[in-house]
């Protein structure tokens, strides 16, 4: 092979790896403080809901605004501003994932992902129809 060949080869196995590399570490998992020391970087932050705090929506000023707090799994309770509707029976999520940058104080999200509480619990379950559970038999 000639050096030009091996050249090009090398170029674009280096190229490949940067592109890889950046794409690959885009968006990580971390908490607000994280979050605050790289403002301009997207990061998926894992919370709670904070109820003791405003939810606000609305609709007559911005349908694609509504803000709120959340707790991030260190404690460390920020506002943040949700570019888009508000999600139905969001006041009952357990669980919320926001996707987004901070800014300034607050963090912006371009994303959110909710955890709902179960529909069923363990104790809850209903026996399947015409079953019965073990021990409710009654004796003949």
């Amino acid at each position: 092979m000639k050096r030009t060949h091996i050249l090009i080869i090398i170029v674009v196995a280096i190229a490949l790896g940067v592109i890889v590399s950046v794409f690959s570490n885009s968006s990580t998992y971390v908490d607000f403080s994280e979050a605050m020391k790289n403002p301009g970087r997207e990061y998926h932050i894992i919370g709670k809901l904070d109820t003791t705090q405003p939810i606000v929506y609305d609709t007559k000023v911005n349908i694609n605004e509504f803000s709120f707090y959340m707790t991030d799994n260190k404690g460390v309770n920020r506002k943040v501003i949700y570019l888009n509707n508000k999600p139905q029976d969001f006041e009952k999520s357990e669980q919320v994932v926001v996707v987004g940058k901070m800014e300034g104080d607050h963090f912006k999200a371009s994303s959110l992902l909710l955890k709902c509480p179960s529909k069923y619990n363990d104790k809850e379950k209903p026996a399947a129809f015409g079953q019965k559970e073990f021990g409710s038999a009654s004796k003949n």
